[in-house]
């Protein structure tokens, strides 16, 4: 586990707008850390800026991109990049995390597109995110993402994955749900594409559910309970990887507040029975 790009631990929530109020509220802390998207908070003032302020004032923050576009073969943005800097430098926030994707090239295409998995793309990728990191001057993290085609591919999901975050020197978000996902979509084991994946190399973990179109095809909604196959997996990868710090993303058919909390805590859960376990080895 990298601590150095993402300084948290424990269990975090992605906030959303729609229960910012009165998860805020709360007498006590639910969620050790959180998570926003910039896009959504860069350049704002008035009641919204303050009501952000107030938030990264109790909470451990984290962001985590939606229009980088890093495998886009248009050029970076940097104009973005150096407000960014900004915002992160002006909340200190250090971990930003972003999808192994791209999602614009002459307009924005309003979607996470895969990259393909040649190693053309490891190269194109890799320099683009250190050129991200020279700007933000952090070390970022890149997140497996979810896709449902692989055009032009030439070597594996998770040997591009690897091969991209080696050559760049950045640090993974590993997504649990994602790897569930593509698993049962392309045919692959789970279990050994976790373990594929450098212990070194991971700052925090997403989890989330998805909408089951059918057997064999599984769409990443971030809109439904988490359901049990993604929760063994997310306890084989604390035992394999170690406890890695670990944040439910909800973002459609959002529920109650208590009903949020109630899966933060299930994170919470395994990870302490994960410690323990890892107690008694070393006791042993």
């Amino acid at each position: 586990m990298n601590t150095a790009s993402c300084p948290v631990s424990g269990a975090g929530l992605g906030l959303r707008r729609s229960f910012m109020d009165e998860f805020m509220t709360l007498d006590h802390k639910p969620a050790d850390f959180l998570e926003v998207a910039p896009e959504n908070w860069m350049n704002l003032g008035g009641a919204l800026g303050k009501k952000f302020s107030q938030v990264v004032e109790r909470y451990p923050m984290v962001c985590h991109g939606l229009s980088l576009s890093i495998g886009s073969p248009a050029p970076l943005d940097e104009h973005f990049l150096i407000q960014l800097k900004k915002f992160l430098d002006t909340h200190n926030i250090a971990c930003y995390s972003e999808h192994l994707s791209y999602c614009s090239d002459d307009g924005h295409l309003y979607d996470l597109m895969p990259i393909p998995f040649t190693e053309e793309a490891v190269i194109h990728t890799a320099k683009r995110i250190q050129r991200v990191q020279d700007i933000l001057e952090r070390r970022i993290v890149m997140e497996n993402v979810s896709y449902y085609a692989a055009p032009g591919q030439e070597i594996t999901e998770i040997d591009f994955l690897n091969a991209v975050v080696e050559q760049a020197d950045c640090d993974l978000l590993l997504d649990v749900n994602n790897i569930y996902v593509n698993s049962i979509n392309h045919n692959y084991d789970a279990e050994s594409y976790m373990k594929s994946v450098d212990s070194k190399r991971i700052a925090y973990i997403h989890i989330a559910g998805h909408y089951d179109e059918a057997d064999d095809l599984k769409v990443d909604t971030h809109g439904a309970d988490i359901i049990d196959p993604v929760w063994q997996l997310l306890e084989k990868t604390y035992q394999y990887h170690g406890v890695v710090p670990t944040l439910l993303e909800r973002d459609f058919n959002i529920p109650s507040v208590s009903a949020l909390i109630e899966e933060v805590d299930q994170i919470k859960h395994y990870q302490a029975q994960a410690e323990q376990e890892h107690a008694n080895v070393a006791t042993a």
